[in-house]
């Protein structure tokens, strides 16, 4: 089975792919709050999760979202169309890094998706460009909750350095050119529902699709969830931060 495949099923009872609650997902788009006739964009917007939630919220609200899997896309037109909000949001087929837009944004975001820019200052760079003078932007990216053990980081193929800590985190969003205005640190019981939610839906699925494809799909619920229960359960944290330029 091809990756894209065994995320968007894995996603399946978790729209949101990231460790957020519904919750705090409605918490930071309320905290967000956009001037009348906002433009959002989203920035790797998946299954467009996040923007038909705003849209939804914001009803004079137009957005667009980016990104490079045509799955996800399609996806995102169906929650949309049954949100009602197809009429005002467009879906762009396109690497985030490459996407060019003409008017800047109200609000841009980028939720567990830096490793399209390169990193954690490329993205905060690209907001920077897409982002209105006094434009506001939701960037979720992980941290080390505690310094990772070797197994974490084989089992995560990571380097010490990829992450900082989640002060350094803060940090490196504030040097780059932004105040944080609010926040949300996953908790512990978040990281669990969502990695439960993505192993155990995967698994679902592999059992009521028997033979080539429901193989591959109980072998990669495995290997994550061994990835997650012996690497990074407690070791990697996730902080979404509601950023306003300097």
């Amino acid at each position: 089975m091809e990756r894209e495949s065994i995320s968007h099923i894995a996603h399946g009872d978790h729209p949101i792919a990231a460790p957020l609650s519904e919750t705090a997902v409605e918490r930071l788009l309320a905290r967000a709050k956009p001037p009348r006739g906002a433009r959002i964009l989203d920035l790797g917007c998946g299954e467009g999760a996040w923007l038909t939630r705003a849209l939804a919220r914001y009803p004079d609200a137009t957005a667009d979202g980016v990104d490079v899997s045509e799955m996800a896309l399609a996806a995102a037109a169906r929650e949309a169309d049954r949100r009602g909000v197809s009429d005002r949001l467009r879906l762009h087929r396109t690497p985030a890094a490459d996407f060019a837009a003409g008017p800047s944004y109200d609000l841009v975001l980028c939720v567990g998706a830096t490793h399209a820019f390169g990193g954690l200052a490329q993205t905060l760079a690209a907001v920077r460009r897409h982002l209105g003078p006094r434009g506001l932007a939701l960037v979720g990216e992980g941290f080390w909750e505690r310094p990772p053990t070797p197994e974490a980081l084989r089992l995560l193929d990571a380097k010490p350095d990829d992450f900082a800590d989640l002060a350094g985190t803060v940090e490196s969003m504030e040097q780059a050119g932004f105040a944080a205005v609010h926040g949300h640190t996953s908790t512990p019981g978040e990281w669990d529902a969502y990695e439960w939610s993505w192993t155990g839906t995967l698994t679902s699925w592999a059992l009521d699709h028997p033979g080539p494809d429901g193989d591959a799909a109980l072998a990669a619920a495995r290997g994550h969830r061994d990835m997650w229960l012996r690497g990074y359960r407690g070791v990697l944290g996730f902080v979404t931060l509601l950023l306003r330029r300097v």
